[in-house]
C-alpha cells in the first residue's frame, strides 16, 4: 500500500496535524476569492480535500463545491457537510474525475507530490485540466522546494493529545522524507511522509502541454509576489487557454 493511503486514513494523521491554523486557511480563502471575484455560480473542485475545510468554507461563501480525496475515512467525515451545492466523493487524482465540469480547480496544502512515478504526477495534472472549462483556472498551493531544501529541521519533537510524536526529515533522491515514530497505549507505529521536491520548472513541465498559462505565481497566504529563495509557498495560477 502507498505510504499515503495508509498514513490519510490513520486517526494518527488527524491528530499530529490537528493544530493547522483555520484562520489562516480562510484568510487564504478569501484572498483568493477577491483575487478572482468569481461568479457566484462558479463550479470548484478541491482537489485532494482532506476533510473538508476548504470545501466546507467555500460553500460557505456560497460557490458550488466538489471535494475528491483517496481517503475514504475523510470523505466518511466530510459527508456530514453535504448539502444541495456541497459533495464529496472518494476518488484518486490519478484517474479522470470528470471532463469540462468546473471554473476552478483548487490543490491546497501540499496535497501533491507523493507518487512515486513521474508519469502518475503527469497524469494527475492532466485530470485537473481535462476537468476544467475553457478558461477555468487552476490554483496549486506547494511548498517551495528551495526554502524547505535550505531551511530544513532534521529533528522534532511534539506532544499531541498525550502522543509523543517524533519526527525526523531528510532530503533523499530528490524527495522530503518525514519518518513519523510514536507509541500510544503500549503500541509502537511508524509512517513516512514522501513529498516530491518539485520545482515551478516541474509544474510547468506538467501543465504547459495541458493547454494551460500561467498567470499569477504567489509565495504566501497573503498572495505576496513569489521569491525563488525567500517564500515559503509556491502557489500558481494557472488558466485554461486551449
Amino acid at each position: 500500500m502507498s505510504w499515503f493511503k495508509s498514513w490519510f486514513n490513520s486517526p494518527y494523521y488527524h491528530i499530529l496535524y490537528k493544530h493547522r491554523d483555520e484562520r489562516e486557511a480562510e484568510i487564504f480563502l478569501d484572498h483568493l476569492i477577491a483575487y478572482f471575484n468569481p461568479h457566484p455560480n462558479a463550479r470548484i473542485l478541491d482537489l485532494a480535500c482532506g476533510k473538508g475545510r476548504h470545501s466546507v468554507y467555500l460553500n460557505e461563501k456560497g460557490f458550488e463545491v466538489t471535494g475528491i480525496d483517496l481517503s475514504e475515512e475523510s470523505i466518511q467525515f466530510c459527508r456530514q457537510f453535504e448539502n444541495d451545492r456541497l459533495s464529496f466523493f472518494v476518488h484518486d487524482m490519478r484517474n479522470l474525475f470528470r471532463v469540462n465540469d468546473f471554473d476552478f480547480v483548487f490543490n491546497l496544502f501540499t496535497s501533491f507530490g507523493y507518487f512515486e512515478k513521474e508519469s502518475e504526477n503527469v497524469a494527475a495534472i492532466k485530470n485537473a485540466c481535462l476537468s476544467l472549462k475553457k478558461g477555468g483556472k487552476i490554483v496549486i498551493d506547494f511548498f517551495n522546494s528551495n526554502y524547505v531544501a535550505e531551511h530544513l529541521v532534521a529533528h522534532d519533537k511534539r506532544e499531541i493529545n498525550g502522543i509523543i510524536f517524533n519526527l525526523s526529515k531528510r532530503i533523499e533522491n530528490g524527495f522530503l522524507l518525514k519518518e513519523i515514530n510514536f507509541t500510544d497505549q503500549g503500541e509502537v507505529f511508524q509512517f513516512t511522509e514522501k513529498v516530491a521536491l518539485l520545482s515551478l520548472h516541474d509544474f510547468e513541465r506538467y501543465l504547459l502541454p495541458c493547454g494551460m498559462q500561467i498567470s499569477g505565481l504567489f509565495g504566501d497566504y497573503d498572495l505576496n509576489e513569489f521569491d525563488p529563495a525567500n517564500s515559503q509557498r509556491l502557489i500558481i495560477v494557472t488558466e485554461k487557454i486551449l
